[in-house]
């Protein structure tokens, strides 16, 4: 079979499937089973394709019409210029999360921070690491950890920081939020560093994409998060800003005075999760995405009175 026909035969099968963005995941396919970009596509249409190839093409896009994500077909996405491996026990990484990222470019940049500053981050909820190797790319010298409950999750993200280079600079954590490093602190735990505490505590940046969708809001989410992304992941919540409840006060004990908390949230999700950064916090600042929406609150851990009148929109 000729490519062109092949690509116009599974466009075909994806459009009248409903697919969201048919022509690019029957790209995206092609190009993944061919092993080749897509100006190899358009650039020889009438190249003859193998059986084999034909055949695990058409399979790929069945799975497509399923409503599988093409990125768990692929196994891969790029997030931050980045190739990184997805799969199911992992969120796809969004271009939106990529906010995160460069909030905390931009916050470290007006601080006089570089890329040789030896900063402390630590991402929770990390998935498939895709926000800790971004920020691994950008400093180079940076004190990375990264955690997550789901061993699965942490397992796809070792491997992409092994795949990276990075296997060194990131230390992946199986733990639930930044417990860790609160409870390592105390007596006996075999971590104590002495009164500054500098091994566990005192982090430049806390940053979190974590679950945020309501369980009232399940029957607004995509087919393709609600049946094949891990629920766990994106959420599924009574309320939806339960983590951000958890995360909050715990980011304030772990960062250093004048670090800074960064988060994703929901669309909907500004007011509630800025309402929750009381006493202890200044500097709030909530960033749209790229279609307007408020995707990232960022705050700067502060005295315990008075911040909040240092507060910015």
């Amino acid at each position: 079979m000729q490519l062109r026909q092949a690509l116009k035969t599974g466009l075909k099968t994806l459009v009248e499937s409903g697919v969201p963005s048919p022509e690019l995941a029957a790209e995206l396919l092609l190009m993944h089973v061919l092993g080749r970009d897509r100006g190899y596509l358009y650039a020889y249409p009438e190249a003859e394709i193998s059986e084999e190839i034909t055949r695990r093409y058409f399979q790929s896009v069945a799975e497509r019409a399923t409503g599988k994500p093409t990125q768990y077909i692929t196994g891969h996405q790029e997030f931050w210029g980045l190739d990184l491996e997805v799969t199911p026990d992992v969120l796809i990484p969004r271009p939106e999360t990529e906010h995160v990222v460069e909030a905390v470019i931009d916050l470290a940049r007006r601080q006089g921070f570089d890329r040789e500053t030896p900063l402390r981050i630590v991402d929770v909820g990390t998935g498939s690491g895709c926000i800790a190797l971004a920020l691994a790319a950008e400093f180079p010298r940076a004190i990375l950890f990264a955690t997550d409950i789901s061993r699965p999750a942490l397992d796809v993200a070792s491997r992409n920081a092994a795949r990276l280079g990075m296997a060194e600079r990131v230390k992946f954590l199986e733990r639930d939020l930044l417990a860790f490093f609160l409870d390592a602190r105390a007596p006996g735990q075999g971590f104590n560093q002495g009164p500054d505490e500098s091994f566990l505590s005192a982090f430049d940046f806390v940053v979190s994409n974590p679950p945020y969708v309501a369980r009232g809001e399940l029957d607004k989410v995509q087919r393709e998060v609600r049946e094949f992304e891990p629920q766990l992941a994106w959420g599924g919540l009574e309320r939806g800003d339960e983590i951000y409840r958890r995360l909050i006060p715990q980011a304030r004990a772990a960062l250093k005075p004048g670090g800074w908390l960064i988060v994703e949230i929901g669309y909907n999700m500004g007011d509630a999760v800025a309402a929750l950064l009381g006493d202890g916090w200044a500097d709030i600042g909530v960033q749209p995405d790229l279609a307007g929406i408020p995707r990232v609150i960022s705050a700067r851990k502060g005295s315990l009175i008075g911040t909040r009148n240092e507060d910015h929109a």
